[in-house]
């Protein structure tokens, strides 16, 4: 019998012990696991996004970031001459330059009446991308599809490659070539990668839309954007200086 209590009592005592050293065992294996987070590197801060814009649009580009003309929303500067365009976010960071197909005919105005007509019907002269400032915003578009408006009532938005456009055009192919000078080619809508329009632009975009710039073709910049010269002025810029 006194076997069999001191028996007990060692199991007792076993049991204790183990339970007594469980609590340290865990708590030192948090500690460790906090060593080993604080022994891993930081990460590296992202790599600045490189651009490189024409002298119009990195104009426009520090306009827009010093007068605070995006009102806090994230915006896009489209260079026509370039069919280039540049995001940044609503502090003026660059966030992504991306190649562009813009409209067929060189212009800077939409015709009269152009957003009520069918796309057969425009002619070649109406497949204009207007220049200008607009407030872009998400809707839909013909058969539901979403895209961001730039100008809803001259029918001007910004979307991927139509997966229905012409083959003939050869719009991937168009937007991959190194040259800008074959990338007028749409109905007046801008076309951008689908991957961008996706990753970057539509969740920027999406909650409460954002500004475009559109350059010109032709027209005077401050004639397009009045608020450019207002600004170099009271900046003690000269024009002339400003201008490239």
């Amino acid at each position: 019998m006194g076997a069999a209590a001191a028996l007990t009592i060692t199991g007792t005592m076993i049991g204790t012990t183990t339970g007594a050293h469980a609590a340290p065992k865990k708590a030192s294996a948090g500690k460790a696991k906090k060593a080993r987070a604080a022994a891993k590197p930081a990460a590296a801060p992202a790599a600045p996004v490189e651009i490189n814009p024409s002298a119009e649009a990195r104009l426009v580009a520090s306009w827009v970031l010093a007068s605070g003309d995006n009102r806090k929303l994230p915006y896009v500067v489209l260079d026509k001459k370039a069919a280039s365009l540049i995001l940044y976010d609503a502090k003026g960071k660059p966030l992504a330059q991306e190649p562009t197909l813009i409209g067929i005919a060189l212009g800077d105005e939409a015709s009269p009446g152009v957003g009520s007509k069918k796309l057969g019907d425009l002619g070649p002269a109406e497949k204009t991308t207007p220049a200008g400032r607009f407030l872009a915003k998400f809707g839909y578009a013909f058969g539901k599809q979403q895209v961001l408006w730039v100008d809803y009532t001259n029918s001007v938005a910004i979307h991927p490659i139509p997966a229905d456009a012409a083959k003939k055009e050869k719009r991937r192919e168009r937007m991959l070539s190194e040259t800008p000078d074959d990338n007028r080619i749409t109905f007046g809508c801008i076309n951008v990668p689908r991957a961008f329009y996706g990753s970057k632009l539509r969740p920027l975009f999406q909650k409460g839309g954002g500004y475009v710039y559109v350059l010109p073709d032709s027209k005077p910049l401050e004639e397009v954007f009045p608020r450019l010269r207002v600004h170099a002025l009271t900046h003690g810029v000269t024009w002339d200086a400003a201008t490239p």
